[in-house]
C-alpha cells in the first residue's frame, strides 16, 4: 500500500466515525461499503501482480531472464474510464508483457463499469488479439477477476490462464 491509499484509510476512518457521531449513519455506512470495496479491490490487484511475479521466479529459476519493472502509482484508461493503479512489465530482450490494474478513485475518472470492481489489462508487445481486458467480480465472499469483451464479462481468469499469458510472452 503506497503512502496515498494509507492516508486515504486512515482519513476514511475518520469520516466514518464523524459521520456517525453526527448522526448520518447512511453516510457511515456508504463509507463503510467504500472502505470494504477498496480492500477487495486491493487483494484482487495484489493476486494479479504477485501471482505473476511469482510466475517469473520459477521461469527465472529455471532458463528464462526476466526483467521485471513496476511503476507505481500508474494511471490507465479502460473501460470508458481512468483507473488508478499499478503497472508492471515483464522484458526479455525485445519480448514484452504488460499488466496494468487499478480501480476509479475520484468522481472525475468515471465510474466502474459492468459491476466490476477494479479493472486490467494485459497486453503483449507486437501480439494485440492476445492481449485481455479484465474486471473483478464477486462471487458470493469472493472476489475473481473475469476476462471482459465488450465491456461484459465472459469467463472466469484463472491462475492457468495467467500462466498461459507467461509462457505466450516467453515463446
Amino acid at each position: 500500500m503506497n503512502e496515498l491509499d494509507q492516508f486515504w484509510s486512515l482519513e476514511l476512518s475518520r469520516l466514518i466515525e464523524n459521520a456517525r457521531r453526527s448522526g448520518r449513519a447512511d453516510v457511515a455506512d456508504y463509507l463503510e461499503l467504500r472502505a470494504r470495496n477498496d480492500a477487495i479491490r486491493e487483494i484482487g490487484v495484489r493476486w494479479l501482480i504477485e501471482s505473476l511475479i511469482a510466475i517469473s521466479a520459477v521461469s527465472n529459476r529455471s532458463t528464462a531472464s526476466v526483467e521485471i519493472v513496476r511503476e507505481e502509482p500508474h494511471r490507465f484508461d479502460i473501460f470508458k474510464a481512468t483507473m488508478a493503479g499499478t503497472r508492471i512489465k515483464f522484458q526479455q530482450g525485445v519480448r514484452c508483457l504488460t499488466v496494468e490494474a487499478g480501480w476509479t478513485r475520484t468522481p472525475g475518472d468515471g465510474f466502474m463499469r459492468g459491476g466490476a470492481l477494479a479493472a486490467a489489462r494485459i497486453k503483449h508487445l507486437g501480439m494485440p488479439k492476445m492481449g485481455v481486458e479484465l474486471g473483478l467480480l464477486m462471487h458470493g465472499d469472493d472476489p475473481v477477476w473475469h476476462e471482459f469483451f465488450e465491456g461484459k464479462p465472459v469467463r472466469a481468469f484463472t491462475l492457468e490462464h495467467l500462466d498461459s499469458h507467461f509462457n505466450t510472452f516467453l515463446g
